[in-house]
């Protein structure tokens, strides 16, 4: 009978808890992520600041015949490629602190797509064409990207790069899914699926040179960058490019919208501007200005950090020439670049699950202030990689070049780990992106009368609105360059350009929103 008392009050207790958490969860989903903070922390791929032509705090124009309010890689994309089938567009891109400050400036350089993962999932969900057609497009943003930065000569800056990819499993389950979940990809993609090989424990290990508790990898082509470098190369073409009819104002966060009859007012504490139409490249902070995408789209802090490799890593590891992603089972991912200059510093992020602020064990969803790190996350990530590679391959911990400690004002640290900093995603409800015009009951404004311009002098563009393209769920990089790219051929009105690439289960629809719920991310994250 004791044991039976002493059993009932566990799962009490234990029912108790999970109300608690179901509870501080549900009440952050259900709150508005607010501005942006002023003074987040310092990514390593922010130094040295791009010097840019752009307005701190200036006067804005009366009118523009697009507002886009984010200047990371989604606003970026939408600016190049609008003004590349427009050069006459004048567009005001709005950015709440500095440019590119965001997830683009902070996240950890993978152009990686999650292919064989999800594909599988994807095809349940919305049938087999669909499903291709998502894989096909996360899978263009390595060569559209590489192509861009080639185009406008900027592979140096951007550091724009093909790699070696390796995904790299330490529990069997996981592991044994993951070749079940290529092994049915490849019968229906084989083509897209024939640069993937399947590596089992020791030979992953001897030929990778990682540690004795790996299990197993799956290596495939994949890429990386240096997002913050691309994106501002591309804006500083831009202004230069288009000196009279882009701007960007800085330090002006968009406040609120009204909608008239002819035109959207967007509100800054610079000054207000009329426009046609208003893009929301916001990603996490999304719902601030569209409040019915509250728990629709949700911000999440997640974890970066710069580290200098271990003396003895094996040299095609230091090349910087190859990627990895590391799967720990049920206990979440952690994801590696290295940047191919300087110090060759290892970009590792991840340790999200294991970043819970207390005892419910609650991940860090809701959460929309990269002014601090969390301590957890950040104590996993500093002493995870030599885990993964193993103590003998990891060796002594580098001795920081003297120049990346000496240098006036720079924080780095003087150990492996040089540079820790958070940022913001926009975790989807469904997991999936969201881009397009935003349906009237989506936005919370119904949209001007057609026809109606704030001057008059052009129709070029599609029926004035909002438009999205945001909650890329952690995954921006295969997501973000061409959803901004689909959306500035929507707002141009040429959506017939885009049919065969852009999968229409991301669009915004009345019907997505009202079926997306928070329920999903629960079963997620909890």
């Amino acid at each position: 009978m004791g044991g039976l008392v002493s059993k009932a009050k566990l799962i009490y207790h234990a029912v108790v808890k999970l109300g608690e958490t179901y509870d501080l969860l549900k009440k952050r989903l259900e709150t508005p992520p607010g501005l942006p903070v002023n003074n987040p922390t310092l990514p390593l791929w922010t130094v040295p600041a791009a010097q840019l032509p752009v307005d701190p705090t200036g006067t804005l124009p009366n009118h523009a015949d697009i507002v886009v309010i984010g200047s990371g890689i989604t606003g970026t994309s939408f600016a190049y490629n609008a003004l590349d089938r427009d050069a006459g567009l004048k567009i005001v891109m709005l950015e709440a602190r500095e440019v590119c400050s965001g997830a683009t400036g902070r996240n950890g350089g993978h152009i990686n797509p999650p292919l064989y993962h999800d594909y599988n999932e994807l095809k349940q969900l919305y049938g087999e064409h669909a499903a291709k057609v998502v894989i096909a497009f996360r899978r263009s943003h390595i060569t559209e990207l590489h192509r861009v930065a080639s185009v406008e000569d900027i592979l140096k800056e951007s550091q724009c790069r093909e790699t070696e990819h390796l995904d790299v499993f330490t529990c069997p389950k996981a592991f044994a899914t993951a070749k079940d979940n290529l092994g049915k990809w490849r019968m229906e993609m084989p083509a897209e699926s024939s640069t993937f090989v399947s590596y089992e424990r020791d030979e992953a290990i001897r030929t990778y040179h990682l540690a004795d508790q790996v299990v197993g990898c799956i290596s495939n082509s994949g890429g990386a960058m240096h997002p913050y470098r691309f994106v501002t190369s591309l804006l500083s073409i831009l202004l230069s490019r288009h000196s009279s009819n882009f701007r960007i104002f800085t330090h002006t966060p968009c406040t609120s919208i009204t909608a008239t009859e002819n035109a959207y007012i967007v509100h800054t504490p610079n000054g207000s501007i009329r426009t046609p139409h208003v893009v929301h490249a916001t990603n996490g902070w999304s719902s601030e200005l569209l409040r019915p995408l509250v728990a629709k789209i949700a911000p999440a802090r997640g974890g970066m950090s710069a580290q200098r490799p271990g003396t003895a890593l094996h040299a095609s590891t230091l090349s910087g020439m190859r990627s990895f992603v590391f799967y720990r089972g049920s206990t979440g991912y952690d994801y590696l670049t290295q940047l191919p200059t300087g110090e060759h510093e290892l970009m590792f992020g991840g340790g999200w699950a294991t970043a819970c602020e207390d005892s419910r064990g609650l991940p860090e969803i809701g959460i929309s202030d990269d002014s601090v790190v969390n301590h957890a996350g950040q104590s996993y990530l500093a002493g995870a990689l030599p885990q993964f590679f193993g103590l003998r391959n990891w060796g002594e911990d580098a001795k920081p070049d003297a120049q990346s400690v000496t240098g006036e004002g720079l924080p780095w640290g003087e150990g492996r780990t040089k540079a820790q900093w958070s940022g913001i995603l926009g975790i989807s409800a469904d997991m999936l992106p969201w881009v397009g015009r935003l349906p009237a009951k989506v936005s919370g404004r119904a949209p001007p009368k057609p026809g109606g311009t704030p001057t008059g002098e052009k129709t070029f563009t599609a029926v004035a609105g909002e438009w999205i393209a945001a909650g890329y769920t952690g995954e921006g990089m295969v997501h973000a360059w061409m959803s901004g790219k689909a959306l500035a051929h929507m707002v141009l009105d040429k959506e017939d350009e885009i049919k065969d690439w852009f999968p229409d289960v991301l669009r915004v629809t009345e019907k997505r929103w009202k079926e997306a719920n928070m329920e999903k991310l629960f079963e997620r994250f909890m």
